[in-house]
């Protein structure tokens, strides 16, 4: 469950990471602006003291009785020196003068002379304006007049048109607070209720992402790792061949996981997240009795493959002795040297480039190896772009810098057959230009001719299946390079059976070897090439997808589907679209092979 945990924890924190950041930056701004300002007392004069109401005003009684309207409430005060009663019904309130019973309406003029006098700043002002609503004075219901001082805080006062008090001093501060305050609150209408659901929701989901975060701690973390080795048992870790022959045995303290245990006896397993249960590339296979699979096994590895005994190195914890099969230990153990002998720009983000290596080195069609990176830090400039590719570069962004500060090693797949090529290693590497580009890539794009590189492998189970079955290749991105060596390896062999290759890229400047499949079409009457554009050739506003194509011109007529064999390759929503299309054709696991890096 960990692996899907940690999807979900990752994807709701991405989209909570926004307002995260929104609270406390506005939190932080709203405690350093000044409180004497956003409160709007800078300027704003305390009201004195109300004199001795005067004699020989009318009384309540006699206004009461004056009144033509019902009254539900009376009130004596005071507006600008003069007396006056203030009156409220079920349906609105009025200002009476107390001298004479006369109505007193709050118009323009008055406003402006109240709004003065409340005002002590150096400002002079404006003409009064009547509002019939203003978030600045979304506490009252009432109309409001606005008169606006030019001073340096843009102050503006607002009087009440019924009852000409002062209701708000309101000025840039207070402006700037409210704009932090609605973030802060994420009411975007009336900046007032807390329990918006946007806050609430936000909440909810800050609260489980804590909760899921002290899971995954505790999901992540082994206890063993607590207890220093020298006070935890031992375990032994047997390397056995296919046959069941034991190669070497490998000294754990229990709680190590096989991954650990193997990498501190100088035997690296095959990784692209260095043991975090998240690639899915450091399986081995337990010869008897296998423990129960985890939640990463079960996430990363085919079900047939868990009933097989293969279980992910990185959460196989040693808890007795175990009995493995990893494969050729001498591969684990073996580093290449090579030296670059050519790059080449096939599309704008995709790149050849060939190794010699410093030894021969025998590698079947499909399998990888990993390229050790080193830490580094290089300039964009290290980056050779040819002129008809500049345009793409710059419409990505800028790029300023290549950096990776730990050593690490990244996996890319044989992209032609070494024999035909004199005994060198082709890759074909993408680069996803942006803010921050990958450690990988960015390393293999500022290699030149003639650097020396070091790699481990060859690794993997992508691999052709014997027989001369019909086959379906369906590919994108940089999944083109096990393709192509497949296809080279059946072609140069003179294979018979149909080969169907489906290759998807946006554009036709991003499909790479375009030439080539071309060629091998014309020159070999089994293979059919199929190359679908996602943004080119169909419908306007419409994309296409690989999967989609391969279904319909060729699954949906094909009279006997489950003689098929089908190799996939591509970036991880490609690759899950087309293996969910098969799996909805019930296409039987078996015929299935597909290379996944998690990447």
């Amino acid at each position: 469950m960990s692996p899907w945990m940690r999807r979900i924890h990752r994807w709701v924190g991405l989209i909570l990471v926004i307002q995260f950041v929104l609270w406390m930056s506005s939190g932080v701004v709203m405690s350093l602006l000044d409180a004497n300002k956003v409160n709007g007392r800078e300027f704003r004069v305390k009201p004195p003291l109300p004199p001795e109401w005067p004699r020989g005003v009318l009384t309540a009684d006699a206004v009461l009785a004056a009144s033509a309207d019902n009254v539900m409430a009376i009130a004596s005060g005071w507006l600008l020196g003069r007396p006056v009663y203030r009156l409220q019904n079920d349906k609105r309130s009025w200002l009476v003068n107390a001298m004479d019973g006369g109505p007193v309406a709050i118009n323009a003029g008055l406003a402006a002379q109240i709004a003065h006098a409340s005002y002590s700043g150096p400002g002079n002002a404006g003409t009064p304006r009547l509002l019939s609503f203003t978030l600045e004075t979304r506490a009252h219901k009432e109309a409001v007049w606005r008169v606006d001082f030019d001073d340096a805080d843009e102050t503006s006062v607002y009087v009440s048109s019924v009852s000409g008090a002062v209701l708000e001093h309101r000025n840039s501060t207070w402006r700037l607070f409210d704009l932090f305050w609605m973030l802060h609150i994420m009411d975007y209408s009336e900046r007032t209720n807390f329990n918006n659901p946007l806050l609430v929701s936000s909440a909810i989901g800050g609260l489980w992402m804590a909760l899921t975060g002290v899971w995954l701690l505790f999901a992540s973390v082994r206890l063993a790792e607590f207890v220093p080795r020298r006070w935890r048992g031992g375990g032994t870790v047997n390397l056995v061949d296919k046959q069941g022959t034991k190669q070497r045995s490998i000294d754990a303290a229990q709680g190590d996981t096989v991954f650990l245990a193997l990498a501190r006896s100088g035997l690296q397993l095959p990784s692209n997240c260095g043991g975090g249960q998240s690639c899915g590339l450091c399986e081995v296979r337990c010869v008897g009795k296998a423990p129960e699979p985890t939640s990463a096994d079960r996430a990363l590895l085919s079900s047939q493959k868990i009933d097989a005994g293969f279980r992910l190195a990185c959460s196989l914890s040693v808890k007795r002795n175990l009995d493995i099969d990893v494969g050729d230990t001498l591969t684990l153990a073996s580093e290449r040297a090579g030296v670059v002998t050519g790059v080449k720009a096939v599309t704008p983000f995709l790149r050849e480039i060939t190794i010699r290596p410093d030894a021969p080195f025998e590698c079947r069609s499909g399998a990888y190896v990993q390229v050790h990176v080193p830490a580094y830090v290089r300039e964009a400039s290290h980056v050779d772009v040819p002129p008809d590719h500049r345009a793409d570069w710059d419409a990505a962004g800028p790029l300023t810098e290549l950096s990776n500060s730990a050593a690490l090693r990244r996996s890319y797949s044989i992209a032609v057959p070494v024999e035909r090529v004199d005994g060198q290693l082709t890759f074909l590497v993408r680069f996803m230009p942006g803010a921050r580009p990958g450690r990988g890539s960015g390393y293999m794009y500022t290699l030149k001719i003639g650097d020396a590189m070091r790699f481990s492998g060859p690794f993997g189970d992508f691999a052709l299946k014997p027989g001369g079955r019909e086959k379906v290749f369906i590919g994108g991105g940089a999944g083109m390079a096990p393709l192509r060596a497949m296809i080279h390896e059946l072609l140069a062999k003179n294979a018979s059976e149909p080969l169907h290759f489906w290759y998807g890229a946006r554009t036709l400047r991003d499909a790479p070897y375009v030439d080539e499949m071309r060629g091998f079409a014309a020159l070999h009457p089994n293979f059919h090439w199929h190359l679908v554009l996602s943004e080119e050739g169909g419908p306007v506003g419409v994309l296409r997808f690989v999967h989609e194509a391969v279904l319909d011109g060729l699954l949906r007529k094909h009279p006997d589907i489950s003689s098929l064999e089908f190799y996939v390759c591509g970036p991880p929503a490609m690759l899950e679209a087309t293996r969910a299309m098969l799996r909805s054709l019930a296409v039987d696991d078996t015929n299935i092979a597909y290379d996944d890096f998690k990447i």
